[in-house]
């Protein structure tokens, strides 16, 4: 998961809470188990010493979400700031409870999708709907093509008006054109990672056709209906969905090679274990931190998680006191977050020392 998709957490203070639950809504009696959740994790809540008006604003967060069609998970992160994070999850979690100096973020890390700026374009011969998705907001622009018509004529005979079916064709060319040449403007400009494109196979194929390679790279097609005949927004938001979490999955696949491709060339540009990976934080060189089973060790820091350390005498060698112990699991995410670092939550095929590891973006000098 990209580093951006948590930014906000960085300029926020704490106490943090983090919550995560089965928000499933796939039984009838659905509403009446989300108050009986809720009144179990406000009690935890209570119990960790979350401030009120913080639990008041996960509340707020929980009760007034459009519950999920069938299963899922979700996630909140709340501080005296407000609600940081109110996310659907892929699976069903927890129920997990914390009150901390930072947020807990592992479960958001292994079961959210990762949402970057994207597209969809949703096209046909009479023009094209295209909406920018990026940083919780959507802008939609819809281009109309001018050019008419772009259906031949029912009767055979269109004396003194020129072969029409030449005619329709041309008119469909220049509204293709029209679409094309908006959508190559947004990438240009906004440079999603990825474009979404919904109508009739013609329509694509065509579009496809009209776009620059820069464009085209960039293209998945969705098979959910045409422009105008009308289709389920959420069969589109399942299949957008969808596709994210197959890079979800290629990413975790392509971290684990990369780590252990890394590993066996002994070339500095992996790492693992706590002393190792720390020290990468320290110096700002981890791409792609890998963090799993933790269980509750911790590490130290002084005022700035830039000084994070295995422990007080490795950070006494650096010349810095330690004024904090924090937990490894909310700690690492937080200081990976803040140097710019993807995270990346292990399976089984990754198994690092101390239950952590990072891909490097350049060597550190040998101790």
């Amino acid at each position: 998961m990209q580093s951006e998709h948590f930014r906000t957490l960085l300029t926020s203070t704490g106490p943090f809470a983090s919550v995560y639950f089965d928000d499933s809504h796939n039984t009838e009696d659905a509403a009446a188990q989300m108050d009986l959740k809720w009144r179990a994790l406000r009690e935890q809540l209570e119990q960790q010493g979350a401030d009120p008006a913080v639990t008041e604003s996960v509340e707020q967060a929980v009760v007034s979400a459009k519950p999920p069609v069938g299963r899922s998970g979700r996630a909140v992160v709340a501080s005296p700031d407000g609600v940081l994070v109110n996310e659907h999850l892929i699976r069903p979690t927890g129920p997990t409870v914390r009150v901390s100096e930072l947020p807990y973020l592992v479960p958001l890390v292994e079961h959210g999708l990762d949402r970057p700026t994207y597209a969809v374009v949703i096209v046909d011969h009479e023009g094209g709907d295209l909406t920018l998705y990026r940083e919780g907001t959507a802008v939609t622009d819809t281009v109309d093509g001018t050019a008419y018509p772009v259906h031949k004529a029912g009767g055979a005979e269109s004396p003194g008006y020129g072969d029409p079916q030449r005619a329709a064709e041309g008119a469909r060319e220049q509204n293709i054109r029209a679409v094309a040449s908006q959508l190559t403007t947004l990438v240009d400009d906004a440079s999603p990672e990825v474009v979404f494109v919904v109508g009739e196979v013609q329509s694509r194929t065509d579009l496809t056709a009209q776009l620059p390679e820069r464009v085209t790279d960039l293209l998945v097609d969705l098979n959910v209906g045409a422009r105008h005949s009308g289709f389920d927004d959420a069969d589109l938001r399942h299949e957008i969905d969808q596709e994210f979490q197959r890079r979800r999955v290629a990413a975790i696949d392509d971290a684990a090679q990369r780590f252990t491709a890394e590993k066996g060339r002994g070339e500095g540009l992996a790492t693992e274990g706590l002393d190792g990976v720390t020290a990468a934080l320290r110096a700002g060189a981890v791409e792609t931190l890998i963090i799993g089973d933790v269980g509750d060790a911790t590490v130290v820091a002084g005022d700035d998680l830039s000084t994070i350390a295995p422990n007080a005498n490795v950070l006494s060698e650096l010349g810095t006191a330690p004024t904090r112990t924090l937990r490894v699991d909310e700690a690492l995410p937080m200081a990976a977050i803040s140097t710019g670092a993807a995270l990346i939550r292990t399976d089984e095929r990754i198994d690092p020392a101390d239950g952590v590891a990072a891909i490097l973006r350049y060597a550190l000098p040998r101790s």
